[in-house]
Parts: structure tokens; C-alpha cells; sequence
């Protein structure tokens, strides 16, 4: 209510809100992302982005390759500036405070940031002189590290000797030297053989479990299914979907419909006759149609009829729940896979 014809009551009470309103966002999370815009000459790359990672936590962020996710991680860990926007990380600003950031953060990116012709342990050491660290915690963390990444016995071999794996889980350790509360972990398995990868998994959880907050970018479906407790869907610069992993799945239907075509048909015929379903996939060598159902018994007699009008013989029919990588292409129109074997193109072609 205002007083005397004037307003500032009514603006100052409205200021008092924002301002509560904001704390409670920093207590409760320990990131906070506001509208988040990012450019590089003609060519955004964040429009707008907003989320928050509540403490203890882990978020992943999936979208396909240039959709602006390691964009993100660089502008959180305050590698890279925004154009506009606030991120708060423990309720610190990542521009304003960019020195008290980095001491609350550890960050392990897409290839392993070691010293190959320094050992593991002086790898740890190292790092831990940076953080400045004093000469018994450094020691007593690098132990601790060691045991915890299984990599005791590697420890005295320079880091050029080490697998894939070993690299990886060293370089997430020496994030971790100084203890930080959130961690970013960009795309952290990639590579990994399956053991490799499994062990990334336990120490992930292990983590989360003593209170560290994790934001990961990953195009794992099955490492954002297994770890996140939220995921955000992120493309063309924009968050898309945001939900619980059974939420995102929930919103494409409740099965996905396999067709088996048979051979006496013709499968491009097949595919025409259902092409307008976006959430249509197929597999031209194992001749079959997926596609997510919502509609159950009536949905799947309406396809089944349209093919036996087109005279197309289907040879088999099955049903099973959605997984993340159908949210993936149903939202983004790319398979988890195609993302990954364009990475990889791109890479052998360097």
C-alpha cells in the first residue's frame, strides 16, 4: 500500500521480497544461473539460460554437440565470460568473484589437464601447492586421493605410462585436492572402457553421498539415467526439458513400439507410411520402425492399419519402456550415437 501519494512502500517492500527470495535461492543451491547469453561474433550459443543445482546434488546436461553445454562449464568455472546474466556459485558471483569461485570449485574437462612427465603423486602435489595448500594436507589429501581412485600403486609412474582410465580418474582426483564443494565434470567417462567408466560411477556417488553438489555434461544416456537427480536438456543455446529422469520419459509416452518389417516388403515403403511421427526411428538393417506410443491398444492398431493398407507385412511386434536416449532424439532430433560418431569423425579428422 502506498502512503501520501507515493509508492516507495510499495517499492521498497517489493525490493525487501526480491532480495529474500534471491537468499533463499543461494542457501537452498549451490548454483544459481540467470538468464545466461553467450555469443562468439554471429553466433549464439546460450540464449537465455536459466536453471539451479540444489547442494549435494548432481545435474546433467545433455544436448547435441555445439548445443552450449561445455559453453556453460567454462562460463561457470569462470574460464570464459558471459555476455549477460549472473551465475552465483555458493551465492558468489562468477565476474564479481571470480577468486573466491575458483577456490569452491573443482573442474575435470573433456581430456585429462595432467603433467605426463610428472608422476601421479607429484601431479597431486603440485596441485596442491597451487591451492596453496599447507605441506601436511597436501600430503594427507594425496593419500587419501590415491586410496580413494585406486591408483596407489601407479602412484610413483609418470602420468605418460597410465591407460585412459587411469588418467581420467587421476585427473578428477586432482580436482578434488582441495576439497571443493561442486565439481564440474564435462563429458568425465568419455572413452572409458566399461570398468573405467563403472569406477567414474562409484566415485561419482561416493561424492555426492559426503554432500559435494556435481554438474555434469555427459552423452551417456545411461550415465545421466544412473546419476543425475535432475536433468537439463539443453539445444540451440536454449534449455528444451527439465525434469527428473522419469519426468522427461514421461513426457514421450508411457512405451516405444517396435515394428519389424517383413522381408517380401518394402521397408522405405514402410518408413513413408509413418514419417510424420516425429519420434519415428529406424534401423535399415535390422529392417525395423521404433516409435513412441501414448495412445496404447488404439494407437497400435491405427499403425498396424496404415501399413496394411500400404501393403507392407510387418513380421514382428514389441513394446518396451522409453530410455533417455529416446527423450534425447524426440526433443532434439539426434540419437545419443549420432552425436557420438560425430565427435569422433571430428576428431579423426584433426
Amino acid at each position: 500500500m502506498s502512503i501520501a501519494g507515493t509508492d516507495k512502500p510499495d517499492k521498497m517492500y517489493s525490493s525487501l521480497t526480491e532480495k529474500y527470495v534471491s537468499t533463499e535461492l543461494e542457501l537452498e543451491n549451490a548454483i544459481v544461473v540467470k538468464g545466461l547469453r553467450k555469443s562468439f561474433k554471429q553466433l549464439t550459443v546460450l540464449d537465455g539460460v536459466n536453471f539451479v543445482v540444489k547442494k549435494g546434488t548432481v545435474l546433467a546436461l545433455l544436448g547435441p554437440n555445439g548445443a552450449g553445454k561445455t559453453t556453460t562449464i567454462r562460463i561457470l568455472s569462470t574460464l570464459l565470460l558471459p555476455d549477460s546474466g549472473q551465475v552465483l556459485i555458493n551465492g558468489f558471483d562468477v565476474v564479481k568473484n571470480a577468486n573466491k569461485v575458483r577456490s569452491l570449485i573443482g573442474l575435470t574437462g573433456q581430456y585429462a589437464a595432467l603433467d605426463e612427465y610428472l608422476t601421479g603423486r607429484e601431479n597431486l602435489h603440485m596441485i596442491g601447492r597451487l591451492y596453496r595448500l599447507s605441506h601436511l594436507d597436501i600430503k594427507r589429501r594425496t593419500e587419501e586421493l590415491l586410496e580413494l581412485f585406486d591408483l596407489v600403486e601407479a602412484s610413483n609412474r609418470t602420468v605418460k605410462t597410465y591407460s585412459g582410465g587411469m588418467s581420467r580418474r587421476l585427473d578428477l582426483a586432482v580436482s578434488l585436492i582441495a576439497s571443493p564443494p561442486i565439481i564440474f565434470l564435462d563429458e568425465p567417462t568419455t572413452g572409458l572402457d566399461p570398468r573405467s567408466r563403472l569406477i567414474m560411477w562409484d566415485i561419482i556417488t561416493q561424492l555426492v553421498s559426503s554432500g559435494t553438489t556435481i554438474l555434469l555434461t555427459t552423452q551417456d544416456m545411461d550415465e545421466a539415467d544412473h546419476l543425475a537427480d535432475r536433468i537439463i536438456v539443453i539445444n540451440g543455446g536454449k534449455i528444451i526439458a527439465e525434469g527428473t529422469s522419469d519426468e522427461l520419459k514421461q513426457r514421450i509416452g508411457s512405451e516405444r513400439l517396435e515394428i519389424a518389417v517383413a522381408a517380401e516388403s518394402s521397408f522405405e515403403k514402410a518408413k513413408k507410411v509413418i514419417e510424420d511421427d516425429s519420434s519415428l526411428r529406424s534401423d535399415d538393417k535390422m529392417r525395423t520402425l521404433s516409435l513412441v506410443t501414448k495412445g496404447g491398444v488404439n494407437q497400435l492398431k491405427q499403425v498396424l492399419s496404415r501399413l496394411d493398407e500400404a501393403g507392407i507385412e510387418v513380421e514382428n511386434i514389441s513394446s518396451r519402456s522409453p530410455t533417455l536416449d529416446d527423450v534425447f532424439l524426440t526433443l532434439t532430433g539426434h540419437t545419443c550415437n549420432d552425436q557420438t560418431e560425430k565427435q569422433k569423425s571430428k576428431e579423426v579428422r584433426k
